[in-house]
This record gives C-alpha cells, structure tokens and sequence, in this order.
C-alpha cells in the first residue's frame, strides 16, 4: 500500500511542478496566476521531500548533506498566498507591493533549520564546531520539526478566515461576478484540508502518540490530500485563469431598452446624485435609489459597461480627486481630497488612482502641473 501511495505522491509532486511552470508563463490575469503557480510549487516540494524520505534507503552521506540544506518544506507561506491568490482573482487591478512583504516574513520558521544545519555542516568541516554539539544540534532540529507545524497550521487557519472576510465583502456588491463561485470553492477546499491537517496534527504533537501515529498511518493522510489538491488546483486553477474575467453577454439576454435605461440611470446616480461621495455606498444603496432589479443593475455593469460596482464607482471619485489636485484650495492632503471624494481607505485610493492613470496622485499632481506651465 506505501508503495501505491509513493507512487501517487511523485506523480503529484511532477504534475504539480508543471503546473506551476505553466501558470508562471501564461500572461492573463498574471498576478494571480503568479500567486496560484506558487501555491502548487510549494505543496509539490513538500511532496517531493516525503516522497524521497519513504524511498531512499540508507542514504549516501553526499545525500544525507544535500537533504540537510535543501528548502523542501517551506508551507509557512500557504495562507498568505491563499489570501492574496483570492484577492487577486476578486480585484483583477490588485498586485503585491512592499506593504505584503510583511506577510511573508514567518518563511523564516521554515528556513531556520535548513540555514542552522548549513552552518553546522561547514562548523564541522572547518572545525570551529564539534562533532558532539553538531549531535545536540541535530536533535534539537529534529524537535524543531514536529513543532514547527504548529505554527504553520495557525497561519493557514488564520488567513483563510481572512479569506472567507474578504470573500462575504466582496459578495455584498459582486454577487454576479463568476469568479466569486471559483474562490469560494477554492477556499472550501483549503479549509477542509485544514481540518484533515488539524486532525492529524493534535496526535502528532503529542510525545506519547506520534511515534505510534507515524508508525502506524506515516504522513499519507496529510499528502494524499495535498495530492488532491495539486491535480485540482493545477486543473480547474488554470481552467479558470484562461476564461475571460469579465461575463459574457450571452449569460444574460437585456432588451437594449433596458440596458440603455440601466445605464443612463446609473449614470445620473453618480453625476447628479453624486452618490459616489459615500464612502460606505454598496450595490444595495443604488438600487434602492434606482429602483432597478439588482441583477439588471449588476449584468449591466458586468457584461455591457464592462466593469464591477467598485471599479465603477471609484471611476467617478478618481475623476473628482484628479479635478481636486489641480483645483483645491483648502489645503487638504492628497488623503484629505481622497476622503472628500468618496474614498474610505488610502490604499484602495492609490491603487484605484494608479491603475486608471498609470501615475500615484502626487505624480499625477506634478505632471499636470508641469504641463500647464509649459
């Protein structure tokens, strides 16, 4: 049975490395798929290392050194990337910047043992380190291990109710959007594969159970499930990357009547009513302005404007912030003008700002600026 299942785990671990190499060269939605081919990588590697531990029998010491320093087991950024793969799948404008890096920074926990036997091995080799505390060394990286995972399980748990957060918000105003469906059961997903973790995890942590546990079951009810999620994420992962993001016309048939009506409407609630002013304004408040259907309003904006409710908004309160630069008087910060025109969040201003203009505000401001004088 071992067998079959070593056999399951390297052909998950080679079919998840060339997943992984075609979503980081194919071009539509980038960002995401970027974050996706990172995913599969990682689980692929962890794969891969328990698939050479079940196999290799008595390692040459050339081998022992090269499993000893090579990162395989690196899962610590699972759940951001879970949470910034979903963002970037729900906001198509969204990409990682330097206020992410952050996120990032526990892969420290996964490279700590890999960088500590490195130095060990040349400690060794050079003499400043004995070969007995090179032993205690080891046993305390062996320790290091089992406990490691607990953090790693924490993290995943986490960002993945962050996740869910982030996906009830987006509902709120996108409920049409088909996308949403894809990263609801990418998250279900994760999650079930959280509680099978967790349930293994509790025995394993536990002195008096996790040599029974590994003797008994090993690893495989944890990498048999990360099996599944390689082909699934590989398969219906890149079938979703290479769809257009936007719906087809066709899904929804509007009489051009009403699609004409819909948008002149839409149109009026943000230039007459200036309802984009409203910081915390959701689908439900124009429609209830309107009195239009919700879904006529959303397969309008999604199939023949082109564009979801938010980036339909924020298009009128980035042309408001851009006529402020140039014309406010009162002396208010960029962050000022940018709460004054319906903004409620800076990011989200200067990504929206950036993403329409290809410049930040302040770049914008001075190019303007230095135009008019010329």
């Amino acid at each position: 049975m071992r067998d079959s299942f070593n056999i399951l785990i390297i052909l998950g671990a080679i079919q998840g490395i060339i997943s992984s190499v075609l979503l980081f060269s194919y071009k539509p939605k980038k960002q995401a798929n970027t974050l996706l081919a990172w995913l599969i990588l990682i689980i692929s590697l962890a794969c891969l290392n328990l698939y050479f531990l079940e196999t290799v029998e008595s390692p040459s010491p050339t081998w022992r050194v090269i499993a000893e320093v090579t990162p395989l087991i690196v899962l610590m950024p699972l759940g951001p990337l879970v949470y910034f793969y979903v963002k970037a799948m729900l906001f198509p404008e969204f990409r990682l910047g330097k206020k992410a890096r952050p996120h990032f920074y526990s892969i420290t926990i996964d490279l700590f043992p890999y960088l500590a036997a490195s130095t060990l091995l040349l400690g060794s080799y050079w003499g400043s380190i004995d070969i007995e505390r090179v032993q205690d060394w080891q046993q305390f990286i062996d320790i290091y291990f089992v406990y490691s995972d607990i953090p790693r399980w924490l993290s995943l748990a986490i960002y993945l109710w962050f996740t869910r957060k982030l996906i009830n918000s987006y509902s709120n105003n996108n409920s049409q959007n088909p996308t949403l469906r894809w990263t609801r059961h990418f998250t279900r997903g994760f999650t079930i594969f959280a509680i099978i973790w967790l349930l293994h995890l509790v025995p394993y942590i536990i002195p008096s159970l996790s040599d029974q546990l590994l003797t008994a079951v090993g690893w495989y009810p944890i990498y048999m499930p990360m099996i599944v999620l390689i082909y699934w994420l590989g398969i219906s992962g890149f079938m979703v990357s290479i769809k257009p993001h936007r719906v087809s016309s066709r899904n929804s048939i509007l009489p051009q009547e009403t699609i004409e009506q819909t948008s002149v409407a839409l149109q009026q609630a943000m230039e007459e009513a200036q309802l984009y002013l409203k910081p915390t304004l959701k689908l439900d408040d124009v429609v209830a302005q309107l009195d239009i259907p919700q879904k006529t309003i959303s397969a309008v904006l999604n199939q023949h404007l082109n564009k979801s409710f938010n980036e339909f908004v924020n298009g009128y309160r980035i042309e408001a912030c851009k006529a402020r630069l140039l014309s406010d008087s009162s002396n208010l910060t960029i962050t000022g003008i940018a709460y004054e025109c319906g903004f409620n969040s800076q990011a989200t201003f200067q990504r929206a700002f950036k993403t329409a203009t290809g410049l930040t505000p302040k770049e914008y401001k001075q190019e303007q600026l230095k135009n008019s004088l010329n």
